[in-house]
């Protein structure tokens, strides 16, 4: 039940330290502290068994953000404040070749890009599960853009952190440099993902032309226990 989900195989991430997983009925949960920097729960399943299973388990996951289809999370009576967004998948290549975008090996200097262009960002130089970071620069030199290998887990690439610099956009910069880290994540995975806002048009429809599809998902947190 959670190896044919890719949000859930995700979450386990290869089942590390501190990652739990629960059944119940057609319930499955996965709990995963400090994934993307949240302690996260991922659940699937009907709507009764996932509420009883989160019911069960309350205890020990105090704290922790659900998240799964938006569907699901709605309608969770254990459930508060749900926040909707866009889980993205893919698992063919792009066929955009990039003759300018790298793997960096300064995470100095995309620490200082971040702080200036998207200080905001999930993925940082350093953070747990961010592993590397590709880059698209200038004549000079100088970054354009920045994306992460992040949170990558088996069988399923995670691509985070993107980022453009701001005299840069609207040039094909992060569409060029997503395709070149969504095919290292495909050779690498198999299949590579990643989260975006539904309300980032512009960052969807560059998904979308890289061959990635929509699965609307939703986190919350968890009501009152009892």
């Amino acid at each position: 039940m959670i190896d044919d989900d890719p949000l859930l195989a995700w979450a386990a991430q290869g089942m590390r330290t501190g990652v739990r997983t629960w059944t119940l009925g057609d319930a499955a949960a996965v709990a995963c502290p400090g994934l993307s920097r949240f302690d996260r729960l991922a659940v699937r399943g009907s709507v009764a068994d996932v509420t009883e299973l989160i019911r069960r388990i309350r205890p020990e996951v105090d704290g922790y953000r659900p998240v799964g289809d938006e569907e699901l999370i709605t309608k969770l009576p254990v459930l508060h404040t749900p926040v909707a967004f866009g889980w993205m998948d893919a698992t063919s290549p792009t066929g955009i070749r990039s003759r300018r975008a790298r793997w960096l090996v300064d995470d100095a200097e995309v620490a200082a890009f971040l702080d200036t262009h998207h200080p905001h960002s999930y993925a940082r130089p350093g953070a747990p599960g961010v592993t590397r970071w590709a880059g698209i620069r200038d004549d000079e030199g100088a970054l354009l853009g920045v994306a992460a290998d992040a949170c990558s887990a088996p069988g399923i690439g995670f691509l985070g952190g993107v980022a453009t610099r701001s005299d840069a956009r609207g040039r094909g910069v992060a569409t060029e440099l997503c395709a070149f880290v969504t095919d290292e994540l495909i050779a690498a995975y198999g299949r590579v993902a990643l989260m975006v806002g539904h309300g980032n048009a512009a960052a969807v429809r560059t998904y979308e032309k890289l061959g990635y599809t929509m699965r609307r998902i939703a986190a919350a947190t968890l009501g009152a226990s009892g």
